[in-house]
């Protein structure tokens, strides 16, 4: 019998910007655009399917966005992005936790998404050398 092979993609679990925009990038993939709507063509991902669950699912939500910003902070952001990226993720789940209007939030409301450009923007700007060549 043979093994499968492993999917190739490592985690990258060290604590300097780089392994932590590689980490962020990787989940807000998973969170956001990991599946496509095959009819509408638009992405989704793991917030919003799990938001599907009544209660427990916008639970899950807000802890995984809520690790982005914990994420945010062990960069040294200043306190004002990281309340930014804070109240993006409250947003996403009280409106997100009302039946059916919140589930059509999610699908369009993406905090992972906002919340990584902020990352982003200021790792650019204080760490240039853990940009990466989008391609």
């Amino acid at each position: 019998m043979t093994r499968p092979m492993p999917l190739g993609a490592k985690f990258p679990t060290g604590t300097d910007p780089h392994s932590v925009r590689q980490r962020l990038e990787m989940m807000e993939k998973v969170l956001e655009r990991s599946l496509v709507v095959p009819v509408i063509n638009r992405p989704v991902g793991l917030d919003a399917i799990v938001g599907l669950v009544p209660m427990m699912g916008d639970i899950v939500g807000a802890v995984l966005g809520a690790y982005m910003v914990w994420e945010a902070r062990n960069l040294n952001m200043p306190k004002w992005q990281l309340w930014r990226m804070a109240g993006n993720v409250a947003m996403d789940t009280a409106i997100g936790a009302v039946p059916l209007a919140g589930d059509v939030f999610d699908f369009m409301f993406r905090s992972n998404s906002r919340n990584l450009r902020i990352i982003k923007r200021h790792l650019d700007k204080h760490h240039p050398a853990s940009r990466t060549i989008d391609g």
